[in-house]
């Protein structure tokens, strides 16, 4: 069953207007998060705002602070870990050169815009 937390990042990608939006279902075979959401802003400024988003509308509603974010420097491809799911926010090329959706395409996917 997907966290409720999955839900809210999902609402804070979509005020952002984040695009290509997937989650993936990979629990069972990579053993330490149960999902993958994905999503893709169209340059630097719009990847940092979905970031943001996703951080501050979870812990607006009491929701916990992710263990860690990897890519905030350059935020062409941003990783914020929430233990039970990963949020991956990317630009447009690098989403299209790392095709996470391609690599996982085997797994239970749910596609949201």
């Amino acid at each position: 069953m997907k966290s409720s937390w999955i839900g809210i990042a999902l609402q804070a990608i979509e005020d952002k207007q984040g695009e290509d939006t997937a989650v993936i279902e990979v629990g069972e075979v990579i053993g330490i998060t149960d999902y993958f959401v994905i999503t893709t802003g169209n340059n630097k400024r719009q990847v940092r705002s979905l970031v943001e988003e996703v951080e501050d509308q979870i812990k607006q509603n009491n929701g916990p602070s992710p263990k860690s974010i990897e890519g905030n420097q350059d935020f062409k491809w941003v990783l914020m870990d929430y233990g039970d799911f990963l949020v991956h926010v990317f630009d447009s090329k690098e989403r299209a050169y790392y095709q996470l959706d391609k690599l996982w395409s085997d797994m239970p996917i749910e596609i949201i815009g």
